[in-house]
């Protein structure tokens, strides 16, 4: 039987919550993981560095993507598993990776599932997992706030963007494995490790998580019109088309910018910046998905 620990943001809810969860690792002979609840995704670091001392080799984390993010920044460092419970929000990594939203689902695929190696990135040294940015998107989650969140779900961040879409723009200098790539005004900048984003957005179309790359999309529209058109894309096909829109794929990146701009990870938002030096780092950890056969 595996070492198995879980690691739970307490204030996410999934089915019968996490009493449920324990009774399916119980079903599965899981009798006595090792239990830790926070109640904030940003003290999940210190719970889980004691676990891995332990020797523990799988982690279920239950909560959403910034949980995810928090626990993938350190288990990098280490040779666990990670098995994801989909509590959160938005759940992209588990979404891109075909986890259902449920606990039995999760545990099955933990316990039973493949182990798949992906990538991860880095912006400034902390690790992500989906997608990172700065400007626009770092805004909507700024101001789509956990209760608002709790309340409406997804539509908490289209309420978020909607009040956005007439924010000034910022000028960008980015350099992509070294090379000059941009330079220009844009309202958003988004490192990605997987392809769709929220509310079905496929922001990165061919993204794939363990193809050893970051792929790298720069927004530029101004106004509401021509952020409806880029929207508009990004839900009905790929976003990369838009004429506001300009991307590539690399290996590393680094970002100036004229001023400080909020940036995000994983959904999770950041402090204002002026400077974003991104890579990826490849097969970085290994992830339970569920069984191809």
């Amino acid at each position: 039987m595996k070492s198995v620990a879980v690691m739970a943001h307490a204030g996410k809810q999934l089915g019968e919550g996490l009493p449920a969860l324990r009774r399916a690792l119980r079903r599965r002979g899981v009798s006595d993981p090792i239990w830790c609840e926070v109640e904030k995704s940003r003290h999940a670091r210190k719970e889980l560095q004691s676990a891995l001392k332990r020797g523990v080799d799988l982690v279920f984390v239950w909560g959403g993507d910034g949980m995810v993010q928090r626990c993938v920044d350190l288990i990098a460092d280490f040779e666990a598993a990670i098995a994801i419970v989909p509590a959160g929000t938005a759940n992209l990594l588990a979404s891109n990776l075909g986890i259902p939203r449920s606990i039995e689902g999760a545990v099955e695929i933990g316990l039973d599932g493949d182990r798949r190696r992906l990538d991860v990135g880095a912006v400034n040294g902390e690790r992500f997992a989906v997608m990172a940015g700065v400007g626009f998107d770092a805004q909507m989650i700024h101001d789509a706030d956990p209760e608002m969140k709790r309340r409406f779900g997804r539509t908490a961040y289209a309420w978020a963007a909607a009040t956005n879409l007439r924010r000034e723009p910022f000028e960008a200098n980015i350099k992509v494995d070294g090379k000059k790539w941009f330079q220009g005004s844009a309202s958003c900048v988004l490192f990605g490790n997987v392809g769709d984003a929220f509310a079905g957005l496929s922001a990165f179309g061919d993204a794939l998580p363990d193809d050893g790359l970051l792929d790298v999309g720069v927004a530029s529209p101004e106004g509401i019109l021509q952020w409806g058109r880029t929207i508009a894309r990004g839900v009905f096909g790929d976003a990369g088309k838009s004429p506001f829109v300009h991307r590539t794929k690399g290996r590393s990146v680094l970002v100036k910018l004229d001023r400080k701009i909020l940036h995000e990870l994983d959904g999770s938002e950041r402090d204002k910046t002026k400077r974003l030096a991104v890579n990826v780092q490849p097969s970085a950890i290994t992830v339970c998905v569920p069984a191809s056969g």
